[in-house]
């Protein structure tokens, strides 16, 4: 038996892993800004299931949902930084207070989630920390440029740290899921005030296809749960796991088209060096 503490389990795939972590008989430390939506999974798991409130920009918070963690059911086993939400803006559009929350939300939180679970973590020489990406961090849609660089900011972040953490027997492991029917862009996706006519044809497409998307996407957030324990169980887990078939074409796409300008411009790149 596991402990997992997961951040931004009220919906989607937070609560859908949250709820597949439990009945797969694990502990879990399930979290939201608003712990009353989390009544219900407690609930149903009154002895393995503990629900705390947690605005991850709150270090406060975070430092005393361990405690309670720890008092409960001991050390972390597994951290999934799930918390988090989407914003659409063409770039000039974005309004700056809107970016740095976002940026405080989706990757200082993320850090410092991580920060306050590796010192057991590594008194153990074990755990797993699960980071959830997007597609959008190697897609990079217009109107998603500040959304993805969260993403792509936390990817980088998790590179780095699993080449410090993997030999103190800690694994770290990327999640990049594509459209799953949650209710995301319900509850979880903002815009900028600002719209700019200039952009109608790039970002403003963007800002609105959630009215048409929402409800129809193919991903099963049941499934991705099953397919992020699988990730957790395995012996030698992924750094990146690309989940659903649209996200899993859209990077193939994206890594063919980077290859052939890497290729297109090989002989400029490698005229910037030093002969002799």
């Amino acid at each position: 038996m596991a402990t997992w503490l997961i951040t931004g389990c009220s919906t989607g795939l937070g609560r859908a892993l949250a709820q597949a972590v439990l009945a797969h008989g694990h502990n879990a430390v399930v979290t939201a800004r608003n712990a009353a939506t989390l009544q219900e999974i407690a609930d149903d798991f009154p002895d393995t299931a503990l629900a705390l409130p947690l605005d991850v920009t709150d270090r406060e918070q975070i430092s005393s949902v361990i405690q309670q963690a720890r008092m409960r059911f001991g050390a972390i086993d597994v951290l999934v930084n799930n918390a988090g939400y989407g914003y659409r803006a063409a770039v000039e559009e974005a309004d700056d207070a809107d970016v740095r929350l976002l940026f405080d939300t989706n990757v200082f939180g993320a850090v410092d989630m991580i920060k306050a679970v590796l010192p057991d973590m590594r008194a153990n020489r074990a755990g797993h920390i699960l980071n959830i990406s997007s597609i959008g961090a190697r897609i990079k849609p217009a109107g998603s440029g500040y959304y993805s660089a969260t993403k792509a900011a936390l990817e980088g972040l998790s590179g780095s740290l699993q080449k410090e953490v993997q030999p103190l027997g800690i694994n770290v492991t990327v999640v990049e899921p594509g459209a799953f029917r949650t209710d995301f862009a319900g509850r979880s996706l903002t815009q900028s005030a600002t719209a700019i006519g200039d952009y109608a044809e790039t970002a403003g497409k963007r800002r609105k296809e959630h009215d048409t998307v929402h409800g129809s996407q193919s991903g099963d957030p049941a499934k991705a749960a099953e397919a992020i324990m699988a990730i957790v169980e395995s012996p030698n887990p992924p750094f990146l796991a690309v989940l659903g078939k649209d996200a899993c074409d859209a990077f193939a796409a994206v890594a063919q088209a980077e290859r052939a300008e890497l290729d297109q411009w090989r002989d400029l790149s490698l005229s910037t060096g030093i002969e002799g």
